[in-house]
C-alpha cells in the first residue's frame, strides 16, 4: 500500500530536495509513499502572487493570508487529517508518527512570517502539530521531521523490520544501547567483552540492560510511562553495568 503525504508550503523545494534522498529517496521511488507537494503562490489571485499581509489591530511582521490555504485545499482536495505545523500544537512523537503512518495518508501544512490567518486553524485544519518547544523561520523543516520519521515506519522501507523495535522510542519504550563497530581496540577504548562473546543470548541481555541503564539516566519518565522496572529489568541492571554515556 502506498501512503499518501501531501505538503502546502511557499517553499515546497525546500521539502522535495530533503526528501529526494537517502530511505525517503528510496521510500518515493519504490512506492511506499507518494508525496506531493503544493506550493501556495500557485493559488493566489494578485499579480504579485501575495500569501501575506498585514495583521488586523497591528503588530509586528507579517501573517500568511487565508485566501491562498483555503484555496489550494479546495483545489488539490489532500488527504485528511491537514495538519498545521506550528509551536501551540500536539507534540509530534512516534506515537503520532505510528498512528500517521497507519493511516491512509495526511497532508502537512507549512506555516511562514508570524503565523496564519486564524480561520485557518478554526475552519480548514484537523489539528496542529509541534516538533518541540522551539520556533522556526517556517514548517518546511518540521514538514521533513514529520515525514521522514512516518515513512520510516511503512512496511518494507527498513531493510531490517526489527530496527523499529529497538530503536529510541520503539516498541521497547526504552532509549537505544550504544553500538560499536570495528576496531575492537580503538585508541586503547574496547568494545565490551559481552558484544564480542558470540553468545547472542548474552549479548541481548547486556543490549536490554544498557537500553534500561541509558534511559533511567536520561529519560526516566519513559520507564514510569511502562510502569516502572520489572524484576527482570531489575537483575539485568545489577547483572551488567553501566556503559559511560554523556
Amino acid at each position: 500500500m502506498t501512503l499518501r503525504i501531501d505538503v502546502l508550503s511557499i517553499f515546497p523545494a525546500a521539502v522535495d530536495g530533503f526528501c529526494s534522498a537517502a530511505l525517503l529517496g528510496k521510500a518515493r521511488a519504490n512506492g511506499h509513499v507518494d508525496l506531493r507537494l503544493h506550493d501556495l503562490r500557485d493559488y493566489t489571485t494578485d499579480v504579485h502572487r501575495s500569501v501575506d499581509d498585514a495583521p488586523f489591530g497591528g503588530g509586528a511582521g507579517m501573517l500568511m493570508k487565508a485566501e491562498p490555504i483555503f484555496a489550494a485545499v479546495e483545489a488539490v482536495e489532500p488527504p485528511r487529517p491537514l495538519l498545521l505545523l506550528g509551536p501551540g500544537g500536539r507534540r509530534f512523537d512516534q506515537d503520532t508518527a505510528a498512528e500517521l503512518a497507519a493511516g491512509d495518508g495526511f497532508s502537512l501544512l507549512c506555516g511562514r512570517y508570524e503565523g496564519i490567518d486564524h480561520r485557518v486553524r478554526e475552519h480548514l485544519a484537523d489539528g496542529e502539530l509541534s516538533i518541540g518547544d522551539v520556533v522556526l523561520a517556517g514548517g518546511e523543516a518540521a514538514a521533513c521531521v514529520v515525514i521522514e520519521a512516518v515513512t520510516r515506519l511503512l512496511p518494507g522501507v527498513m531493510g531490517n523490520d526489527v530496527s523499529a523495535i529497538t530503536e529510541s522510542f520503539g516498541e521497547r519504550r526504552l532509549l537505544e544501547e550504544p553500538h560499536y563497530t570495528r576496531p575492537a581496540d580503538f585508541r586503547g577504548w574496547m568494545v565490551p567483552a559481552e558484544l564480542l562473546s558470540g553468545n547472542h543470548a548474552l549479548i541481548e541481555r547486556w543490549r536490554h540492560a544498557q537500553a534500561l541503564h541509558r534511559t533511567l539516566a536520561h529519560r526516566p519518565d519513559l520507564i514510569e510511562a511502562r510502569g516502572g522496572l520489572t524484576d527482570n529489568d531489575r537483575a539485568l541492571l545489577e547483572e551488567f553495568p553501566a556503559v559511560p554515556y554523556p
